[in-house]
């Protein structure tokens, strides 16, 4: 069949679903990254398909759903409004105009891969596999180490000030823009906007409110939703730019050590850096639809 798309909540929402309407199938659920939302999606480059034209290649045995978390400041990490927002209207629309059967996997890349393993993680009887493509995790590595970069860019183009940057904001000019976008919802996501370094780059006690919130932390305190999990698929480019590599071998020992199974467990480091992963996206998918067959 070909996608379905619905406006739920105000937002887009875009659903695949099996042609025989006969059978119950688990449902997979794609949170994109930040700076993104669902229709960007179909985006299509030259010679090169979307997502959601390999979807329709794969016919994967699986619902698939994607859904919507833009924010003014391009995301939220997955958490607060948008976690009761997937949670509470998605999750319940689907089920009532889909043949699903109950089993539901979450699938996303960097926030959207955070997104995915903290929603499994609490709320395990919503969601039962995971596919994190180089998420969020290991925050005094990988989201500390753009901290220089970004009081630097304060400094030099506005005087210190976060709100002279967004005063003056028209899209994004430069990688320093998308950083200061980018720490803004995280700041936005994990506390009250205040951003967790000085105006020479130094970590401020704020920066723990966001270590609470990371993956690799908080493994601990669900050992039983990790150990409900039927897999998690987790990979990222071994020359991640964000170090995010380095996060996701962290977060494989974090969740083995809050006891999922070696054998729920599938890991990989590729060749490669933050962006280029969206080949991996089928593998995961075909892989959640296996994990989740009812049995």
């Amino acid at each position: 069949m070909s996608w379905e798309a619905h406006e739920l909540g105000g937002r887009p929402l875009f659903v695949w679903a099996p042609s025989d309407r006969e059978r119950a199938y688990p449902t997979v659920y794609v949170l994109h990254a930040h700076m993104r939302s669902a229709r960007w999606w179909f985006n299509v480059d030259p010679f090169v398909p979307s997502y959601p034209e390999l979807i329709d290649g794969l016919a994967p045995e699986a619902v698939v759903v994607l859904v919507d978390g833009w924010t003014d400041v391009g995301g939220g990490q997955w958490i607060g409004e948008l976690a009761s927002y997937l949670r509470d209207e998605v999750v319940p629309f689907v089920d009532d105009a889909y043949p699903t059967n109950g089993l539901r996997g979450l699938q996303g890349k960097s926030s959207g891969g955070y997104g995915a393993l903290v929603n499994a993680m609490e709320r395990p009887d919503l969601f039962h596999a995971v596919a994190a493509h180089a998420p969020d995790a290991l925050f005094e590595v990988t989201l500390a180490h753009g901290f220089p970069a970004a009081a630097r860019e304060l400094r030099d183009r506005f005087d210190g000030s976060l709100d002279a940057f967004w005063a003056s904001f028209a899209g994004l000019q430069s990688h320093g823009d998308a950083l200061l976008v980018e720490l803004t919802a995280t700041a936005r996501a994990f506390g009250d906007g205040t951003l967790p370094f000085d105006s020479e780059g130094r970590v401020l006690p704020v920066f723990e409110r966001w270590i609470e919130h990371d993956p690799v932390r908080r493994a601990a305190d669900f050992e039983e939703a990790v150990q409900s999990w039927r897999g998690v698929w987790l990979d990222a480019g071994s020359r991640d730019e964000y170090f995010l590599d380095l996060g996701a071998s962290a977060l494989r020992d974090a969740l083995l050590a809050a006891g999922l199974p070696q054998d729920r467990m599938q890991f990989e480091l590729v060749d490669g850096g933050h962006g280029g992963m969206s080949h991996r996206y089928p593998l995961s998918l075909v892989w959640l639809a296996e994990r989740l067959q009812a049995r």
